[in-house]
């Protein structure tokens, strides 16, 4: 049969559509897609969202813009996505915090902004052990200096967060108890204004994953001392971590995942990790997040939910143990 020009342009134009979209019957279906952010540009979570959401725009064929909700120690831009239409429109790259922040409320005795379960996880895309860095200037060459200098002087040595209970403080106030130490607490609407408080001597230390700090490492400007990973990083062999000190209890990942309002068809779930999954071998997104210094960690369905409620259960033991927070 000839198929004619006309014929020949439909199957042309039919081949020059993505092979995922193709498939979906669900998702998007004409809607527009955004990744929400709950922290300024800049830190852990936007390093990770903006390589996935170019990745999902190469394979959508459509815009997938990255928007920014910053405030709350990320609970504004978490609750917004947990109260969004759950159609797949709204998703959320979240920081570990996510499953920390509603535990916080209770302990301080307010009104949690969502609930974890109002979120449902999709995929893993990054996952850092955290690192303790100073300024390059500072006064400490190693991790034993900095704890005997924080037992002398209780409450002189600042750090800055993203917030209060966010994936920046909570590894700071582990440690903290772990070795009776007494800092004190400079909380930021995100972790870049809070590495820039670093940078600028405004405090002098910082919990962080290793994609927004690792430049300034290299350049000299800031000193890793210790991690709060299971084993040494690769990326930074000389480091030791806490568990090396005797304190096994101290680790903490500060990861990066997509979720979506629970309330999603499981349909709609599945080719939004489909999409995922796949750009998650896109070649510029591997080789963005690698040179930012988080490369890729992926994990999705079962893997990703089982490891979220694991993590879930254990980061809320240790809010209870900061408990409250003035």
């Amino acid at each position: 049969m000839n198929i004619g020009t006309f014929g020949r342009r439909a199957v042309l134009a039919a081949s020059a559509v993505p092979a995922l979209a193709r498939a979906q019957s669900a998702w998007p279906q004409g809607r527009a897609v955004s990744m929400v952010v709950a922290f300024p540009p800049g830190g852990q979570a936007d390093v990770s969202a903006r390589p996935t959401a170019a990745a999902m725009e190469r394979i959508l064929g459509s815009a997938v813009p990255v928007v920014n909700r910053a405030g709350a120690s990320g609970a504004l831009g978490n609750a917004f996505v947990a109260r969004a239409p759950a159609d797949g429109s709204t998703l959320l790259m979240a920081l570990s915090s996510v499953l920390i922040l509603p535990e916080s409320e209770r302990v301080n005795g307010r009104q949690p902004q969502y609930e974890v379960e109002q979120l449902s996880p999709i995929a893993r895309i990054t996952a850092d052990p955290t690192v303790l860095v100073v300024r390059g200037d500072a006064p400490w060459r190693d991790i034993d200096a900095f704890i005997a200098d924080a037992r002398a002087r209780a409450g002189a040595i600042s750090y800055s967060s993203s917030g209060n209970y966010s994936a920046l403080h909570t590894p700071m106030a582990m440690f903290a108890n772990a070795v009776g130490i007494d800092m004190l607490h400079v909380p930021f609407q995100g972790g870049a204004p809070a590495l820039t408080a670093l940078l600028s001597g405004t405090v002098q230390a910082l919990a962080s994953g290793t994609g927004p700090i690792m430049q300034h490492i290299r350049a000299g400007r800031l000193r890793a001392l210790a991690s709060w990973a299971g084993e040494r990083l690769p990326s930074l062999p000389d480091v030791p971590t806490f568990k090396e000190k005797g304190l096994e209890e101290v680790q903490y990942t500060i990861w990066a995942g997509v979720f979506a309002p629970a309330a999603t068809p499981a349909p709609v779930q599945e080719d939004i990790r489909r999409c995922l999954a796949q750009a998650a071998r896109d070649p510029e997104a591997l080789r963005a997040l690698e040179a930012a210094g988080s490369p890729m960690a992926y994990m999705d369905g079962d893997a990703f939910r089982g490891f979220v409620a694991e993590d879930h259960a254990r980061l809320v033991r240790v809010v209870q143990r900061i408990g409250k927070v003035e």
